[in-house]
C-alpha cells in the first residue's frame, strides 16, 4: 500500500516559491522532536512493504504523518539537478510527493539561444559539430569533464568487458550537469548537412559504451528500472513536464520553454533510458530499447517511444525552424539573434524564419517565404535587442 498526494494541477512556480531545499528541510525536520518521527513513519509508508511494520493502523498513521508534514517546510521543497547528495535530496522529495512532476528547481539558464548564437558567430567552417568540440576544448571546465567522460567510456573493464558502463554513465551525468549548456547543447544539437558531421554528433555520448548493447531490452522494463532509482525517476518526470507537446493546433511546447526541454533531455543522458541519435542519416532520437515482448502493454510501450520519436516539442527545441514559423517565437529577440547568426552561415531554414518574422513585425499577416535583405535586417534586429 502506498499513499499518494497529487498536486499535478499546481503551477511549477507555485511549488518552488518557498525555495526550500529538501536536504535542509529534512535535516531541520530530523532535529525536531515532533517532525522527526513523522518523517520516519512516512518513509516506512512509501518503502514497499515498510508499512507492514506499522501494524493494522498503518493507513491512518501514514495519512496522519503526510498531513502533518505538509504543514512543514518539506511541503514545498525541491532539489537542484547535479547537487551534492542529489539522491538523498530526491529520496526526501519522493517520500512526500508521489505524483508531483517538479522534483527540481526551475533552472535560471532555461533559455540559452543568445549564448548559442555567440558561439555560432565565431565559427565559419561547415562542420558545426567540429567547431562545437573546439569551443569546448577552449573552456577549462568543458574540456576537463569531456576528457574525463571520454576516458571513462573507452577504458576496458576486467569485469564488464569493452567498457565500464556505470563509470561511463556517471561521468556523462557529471559533464551534462556541470558544464554550461552553451557548450553541451552545441555538442549535442549542432546542425549537420552531411553524414560525417552527423556521425560526430551521434558519437558525442560515446554510444558504444553508454548507449548500445548486444540486444535491445524491452522499453517498459528499462523504464521500471529507471523509476526505481530516485535520480532517474526525477529526470524522467522532469523531461515529461518540460518537453510536453502543446495542443495539436498550436504545436511547440506546452510550457513554451525550449531551453528547459533541452536541459531536461540532457538530464536523461547517463541514465537507464539514455537517449541518443538513432543513426547518422536522420534527426530521430530515443533510448536503446524496443517494444518486443511487451504483451498487452504494447500500446503503453509505443507511447513511451513516441515521446522521443514523435515529440514536436523536442523536435522544435532542437532545431531553429519548425513551429518557430508559427509567429509565436518571432517576438523573441533571442530567437532572432540566433537565427541572424545562423543565416549569416547560409542556413536556409533561418533565412526563411527571418523573412517570416520580419513580415510579422511590420504588420504583414501572411507568411512570405522570400529571403529578406539580411544586411539591413540585422541592423534592425540589433536595435531591438
Amino acid at each position: 500500500w502506498r499513499i499518494q498526494v497529487s498536486l499535478s494541477g499546481v503551477p511549477r512556480l507555485a511549488l518552488s516559491a518557498g525555495g526550500s531545499d529538501c536536504l535542509r528541510a529534512g535535516d531541520a525536520c530530523s532535529g525536531d522532536d515532533s517532525c522527526s518521527p513523522r518523517l520516519r513513519t512516512l518513509r516506512q509508508c512509501v518503502a514497499g512493504d515498510g508499512s507492514v511494520k506499522l501494524g493494522p493502523g498503518a493507513r491512518n498513521q501514514c495519512e496522519n504523518a503526510m498531513t502533518a508534514l505538509l504543514s512543514t517546510p518539506l511541503r514545498g521543497c525541491q532539489c537542484k539537478r547535479g547537487m551534492k547528495r542529489e539522491k538523498n535530496c530526491l529520496s526526501i522529495y519522493w517520500s512526500l510527493h508521489q505524483s508531483v512532476l517538479f522534483p527540481y528547481e526551475a533552472e535560471e539558464r532555461g533559455s540559452d539561444y543568445v549564448r548559442l548564437a555567440s558561439i555560432a558567430s565565431e565559427v565559419t567552417a561547415v562542420n558545426r559539430c567540429l567547431d562545437a568540440t573546439k569551443a569546448c576544448n577552449i573552456d577549462e571546465t568543458c574540456q576537463k569533464l569531456r576528457t574525463e567522460y571520454v576516458s571513462a567510456c573507452i577504458q576496458p573493464s576486467a569485469r564488464s568487458g569493452p567498457c565500464n558502463r556505470p563509470k561511463c554513465s556517471k561521468a556523462l551525468r557529471k559533464f551534462f550537469d556541470r558544464v554550461p549548456p552553451d557548450y553541451t547543447h552545441e555538442l549535442l544539437f549542432c546542425p549537420c548537412t552531411d553524414t560525417a558531421c552527423a556521425e560526430r554528433r551521434r558519437q558525442t555520448v560515446v554510444p558504444a559504451c553508454s548507449y548500445e548493447d548486444k540486444d535491445k531490452p524491452n522499453c517498459l522494463a528499462q523504464l521500471r528500472v529507471c523509476k526505481a532509482d530516485y535520480v532517474c525517476r526525477s529526470r524522467w518526470t522532469q523531461f515529461q513536464y518540460d518537453c510536453q507537446p502543446g495542443e495539436p493546433s498550436a504545436g511547440g511546447c506546452q510550457q513554451e520553454n525550449y531551453g528547459a526541454c533541452l536541459l531536461a533531455y540532457t538530464g536523461l543522458i547517463g541514465s537507464t533510458i539514455t537517449p541518443n541519435y538513432l543513426d547518422n542519416s536522420t534527426l530521430d532520437v530515443g533510448p536503446w530499447c524496443s517494444c518486443a515482448a511487451s504483451g498487452n502493454q504494447r500500446e503503453q510501450c509505443g507511447d513511451f517511444l513516441a515521446f522521443f520519436h514523435d515529440n514536436v516539442c523536442l523536435s522544435d527545441a532542437r532545431a531553429p525552424s519548425g513551429s518557430w514559423l508559427s509567429g509565436k517565437f518571432c517576438r523573441s529577440a533571442e530567437t532572432f539573434l540566433f537565427c541572424v547568426v545562423s543565416a549569416a552561415q547560409k542556413l536556409p531554414s533561418c533565412r526563411k524564419l527571418i523573412s517570416v518574422c520580419a513580415d510579422k513585425r511590420r504588420g504583414v499577416k501572411e507568411n512570405r517565404w522570400e529571403t529578406a535583405d539580411l544586411s539591413g535586417f540585422v541592423v534592425e534586429t540589433s536595435h531591438q535587442t
